[in-house]
């Protein structure tokens, strides 16, 4: 993971800088949140559905609100913006995570979103208390934050959380299997289930050797990175073998 870490982002601010249980039925949805399941055979989806929004780019509405000053900002520079966090404590971290359309994205464009970023905060003064911006890639083990992100990692292994309880449960763990329409779906013990995309609350990729493997290639071959520089990390699969 690249990142770019400024505890005196731009110049000083004037203020200084800081950051139902739902039950499954078999019938229509209704004009209140609901859920259906459709039961099938084989790899046909098993659609579940929920009417609840989430959005898992900018989650509460201080990083709503964030996120519409910055993220103008980082897409006239060619980015887009993966994930903005605005995280608690004595000095709040203002986390931005950032990419080229591609996936790229170095320590030096890092550098350049920082002051970027610096700058229209110091206008809009949107945070009243000291804050630590941090700016990174979203790393091997990345959040899944845009519809898009599911089907470009499809196949590898993913985490998902719902907003509500579908069927008892709101954590799924299991293969992508890319999207359909606006629903995200997943290779689970159960079968392949579709979760419409709006209803996630937490989606990220899990930490396995396959997952390593296949990114230090493709950036091997972009001429991004050189394998041996780096050390053995510990994934789940790696874990798992050591028990």
């Amino acid at each position: 993971m690249y990142s770019f870490i400024s505890t005196t982002p731009g110049m000083p601010l004037a203020h200084g800088a800081q950051p139902a249980y739902m039950a499954l039925n078999s019938g229509v949805l209704a004009s209140t949140p609901s859920a259906h399941r459709r039961f099938s055979t084989g790899r046909a989806p098993v659609f579940l559905c929920l009417d609840k929004m989430n959005d898992l780019i900018a989650k509460s509405m201080i990083d709503q609100r964030l996120a519409e000053i910055i993220q103008p900002v980082i897409e006239g520079m060619g980015f887009e913006l993966v994930r903005l966090r605005l995280m608690g404590g004595n000095t709040p971290i203002l986390q931005i995570m950032a990419e080229r359309p591609d996936g790229r994205i170095e320590v030096d464009d890092c550098a350049e979103i920082s002051t970027a970023v610096s700058a229209i905060m110091d206008v809009e003064d949107p945070i009243e208390d000291n804050y630590t911006l941090e700016v990174s890639s979203p790393g091997i083990d990345r959040p899944l934050t845009r519809l898009k992100d599911f089907g470009t990692w499809e196949g590898y292994e993913a985490k998902l959380e719902t907003s509500e309880l579908i069927d008892g449960r709101r954590r799924f763990k299991g293969q992508l299997a890319g999207v359909e329409g606006d629903e995200v779906l997943i290779d689970i013990s159960e079968g392949t289930i579709g979760l419409k995309f709006d209803w996630l609350s937490d989606a990220k990729l899990v930490l396995t050797d396959d997952l390593i493997r296949d990114v230090l290639r493709a950036k091997k071959a972009a001429g991004i990175v050189n394998e041996d520089d780096f050390d053995d990390i510990e994934t789940e699969d790696t874990a798992s073998e050591e028990e």
